[in-house]
């Protein structure tokens, strides 16, 4: 017997910052109800962690909350690049890159495109989107201690406002608890990795006359690199509200005490190369950039997800994009299992998919601290000599060598070196503009509530009618649509969507930070993503978003294999667009996609059973023998 609890809930978040935030968001989606608690009374106040990445934006187009992001991001929407500079006073120094998608080349692999958008404007947007769907989001609130047993955890929590405790019964719980996670060590999971990196100071500051020196360098970030008064400066308003990021040194004696308020002053102006440059400190906030990663992802039935799963540089933004896309990776799966169409056993590639990319992921953030000079950062030897080049690859090309997939090759790296979006099994299945009931659709706007089943409208390999029967008689979720002409087709192609590979055989998009000789900087974000609307659900329907690129340049189907990396559809040209060659198979073939977007599985044509084969496939990627 139980003991009886004061409330019973199927998912318990602990944490409320960016990946517990997009945790509820993601769940609320599929339906699974929730409680999050968050020890802090409200979200944040501090303008950090601004770069989303086109993988993240993509996940929060799907939510439906896209739209609302780039208005909380309207003030910086024209912000583009990282400079390096001695300092600010006149023209010296240089971009180490200007531009993320100079040739709007982006809008080939995506239907969105790089965010910046502030943590402290972010989170009101997840908060409410989170709240709009049912969920029940609690802050003042702490996890005081928890326990579990084969069925379920039994969890303390503490209103800290009113004192009071009350006890909670969940299936699963999910922490979000940063990177010191009290849940992470009371389960006794130690961390792999280089550890400490260094520490910033960073102080939020107000000055109007800065705006003037900074005159029209719209950056994303400046490198300061004064060897006396190095930092990164951020603008939050571009016109007088300011972070700037100081060295820190606590391993050489400095306390924080030392940074006061006349001395970060003085800092700024030397930094910047104004004497009598007016600055107010407004904030003050110590951070300790480091390279962990935990030993296991889960204990049971609970499960790390964020910092509390892994601590990476912050040069790329890297950090906060791959904790909410852990997020999205653990809430279907959840999802899946409680609503009876997935085994318990799927819940086991939570780690083996999400810990593997973030192994790869850290080492590729602490190389981008190394070639970007970031102030403070003195590297040991061995530390951030990972690869390094474009971000492409780590961003939208990181995939799923084991795990809930059939047919990857498991000697495949998490991270490969090269960006290919081909429709490989445990790659995220690649984007193309379709038609459906008049409006224009991503296939990744298909991918949220249930696997999806692409065909040929004219194939006769009879995989739509085998997924058709599969769904009706074994509860799978699952949908099924027929791409092409003819009144059998479900999606259509979109005439009025340019081929962006045109004149480009299987290149990449222009040499900015995604695909450029000079990566991403400290935000990892840059240029600004044109309109979408809010897409519809799982299923396709509802209002699928417009063209993105730079104003003016519509969206593109993708002609080729992305990244020069071969394959089928590596031709590109003016061929039209055809979803089987750029997913890697044929008209008599099939492509199987998870609620997440990622290939579990492709046919390169017809069977003799169709509909054993596809039955046989489902029950591995979801766990169900």
């Amino acid at each position: 017997m139980h003991q009886e609890a004061d409330h019973r809930v199927p998912v318990l978040i602990v944490g409320g910052s960016l990946v517990g935030l997009s945790t509820s968001l993601f769940l609320g989606r599929l339906g699974v109800p929730h409680l999050l608690v968050e020890r802090h009374s409200g979200t944040s106040i501090h303008p950090r962690g601004r770069g989303n990445n086109v993988r993240t934006m993509e996940l929060f187009r799907v939510a439906g909350i896209e739209p609302d992001i780039k208005t909380a991001a309207s003030l910086l929407a024209d912000n583009h690049g990282i400079l390096q500079t001695p300092t600010l006073v006149g023209d010296a120094g240089e971009w180490l890159f200007k531009h993320i998608d100079p040739g709007g080349g982006m809008a080939r692999f995506s239907p969105t495109g790089w965010c910046l958008c502030s943590q402290n404007d972010l989170e009101p947007v997840l908060l409410e989107g989170a709240r709009a769907l049912g969920g029940d989001l609690r802050y003042s609130h702490e996890l005081e201690s928890f326990e579990q047993d084969r069925d379920g955890v039994r969890a303390v929590v503490r209103d800290r406002a009113a004192d009071e405790r009350y006890t909670v019964r969940a299936d699963y719980l999910v922490a979000a608890d940063g990177p010191r996670s009290p849940v992470r060590n009371r389960l006794g999971i130690g961390q792999t990795g280089p550890g400490e990196l260094f520490a910033n100071v960073s102080l939020t500051f107000r000055s109007k006359l800065l705006a003037d020196v900074v005159g029209d360098r719209r950056f994303i970030c400046c490198y300061l690199t004064d060897p006396e008064a190095d930092g990164a400066l951020l603008p939050v308003d571009n016109k007088e509200h300011w972070v700037f990021h100081a060295p820190w040194h606590p391993e050489r004696g400095e306390e924080l005490e030392e940074f006061t308020e006349e001395r970060c002053a003085r800092h700024i102006r030397r930094a910047v190369g104004v004497p009598d440059l007016d600055v107010e400190i407004t904030g003050k906030a110590s951070w300790r950039a480091a390279e962990r990663v935990a030993d296991r992802y889960a204990a049971g039935r609970v499960f790390l997800a964020g910092d509390s799963a892994h601590e990476m540089s912050p040069t790329g933004a890297f950090g906060s994009n791959t904790g909410i896309q852990d997020a999205h990776n653990l809430a279907w799966k959840l999802a899946a299992v409680m609503q009876g169409w997935a085994g318990p056993g799927l819940l086991e590639t939570y780690d083996t998919e999400r810990r593997p990319v973030a192994r790869a992921t850290s080492a590729r953030a602490s190389a981008r601290s190394v070639e970007h000079s970031h102030p403070g950062f003195a590297p040991a030897p061995g530390v951030g000599g990972g690869p390094r080049g474009g971000i492409l690859n780590v961003v939208l090309g990181y995939r799923y060598p084991q795990g809930a997939v059939v047919g990857a090759d498991p000697a495949q790296e998490a991270v490969p070196e090269n960006l290919r979006l081909t429709g490989e099994p445990g790659s995220r299945a690649p984007h193309l503009w379709l038609r459906r009931f008049g409006q224009r659709v991503s296939t990744l706007d298909l991918y949220e509530r249930s696997m999806v089943l692409l065909s040929d409208a004219q194939g006769t390999g009879g995989w739509h009618e085998a997924a058709r029967r599969i769904a009706a008689e074994d509860g799978v979720a699952l949908q099924s649509y027929r791409i092409g002409t003819g009144a059998d087709a479900d999606l259509t192609y979109d005439p009025t969507a340019p081929n962006e590979a045109a004149g480009r055989p299987g290149g990449a998009p222009g040499r900015g930070a995604g695909a450029g000789s000079r990566p991403g900087g400290e935000s990892g974000s840059g240029s600004r993503p044109g309109g979408a609307g809010r897409p519809g659900a799982g299923e396709g329907a509802g209002r699928p978003g417009g063209a993105p690129g730079s104003p003016g340049r519509p969206g593109g189907a993708p002609g080729g294999a992305p990244g020069g990396a071969g394959g089928p559809g590596a031709d590109g040209g003016d061929q039209a667009p055809d979803w089987a060659r750029v997913h890697g198979t044929t008209a008599d073939g099939a492509v199987l996609v998870r609620p997440d977007g990622f290939v579990a599985w492709r046919a390169p044509g017809a069977t003799p059973d169709p509909e054993a084969t596809l039955r046989s496939v489902l029950r591995a990627v979801l766990r169900t023998d």
